[in-house]
């Protein structure tokens, strides 16, 4: 595994798909996971991979391990997901404004 740039990271296939079974995700799963990432020249944003991990059904909880497992350190990994955060605040923000704007 290399870390590329703050929010980044590259990692061998195979070993993306150990550390992916090991911490519950199946095959299906792990075989979108991939396909998505194809689409991008097999590379991920780390903020795209968690919500990837997430949405796969990976809780924060198993998240958080598979960055640990591969090199990330906490620091990196809270700040991953706090930008998921922030983003998912800013993005509910904007429908919340569409959703109330009266004309009248």
């Amino acid at each position: 595994m290399e870390i590329a740039k703050a929010g980044t990271f590259t990692i061998a296939r195979n070993e993306l798909r150990r550390v992916l079974t090991v911490f519950g995700m199946n095959e299906k799963s792990i075989q979108a996971l991939f396909s998505g990432m194809e689409k991008t020249h097999r590379h991920v944003n780390a903020l795209a991979f968690a919500a990837s991990l997430e949405k796969f059904g990976i809780d924060r909880s198993r998240s958080t391990d598979v960055f640990r497992r591969l090199g990330i350190d906490d620091l990196t990994i809270n700040e991953i997901f706090e930008s998921m955060d922030e983003q998912r605040i800013s993005a509910e923000t904007g429908r919340l404004y569409d959703a109330v704007l009266e004309t009248g």
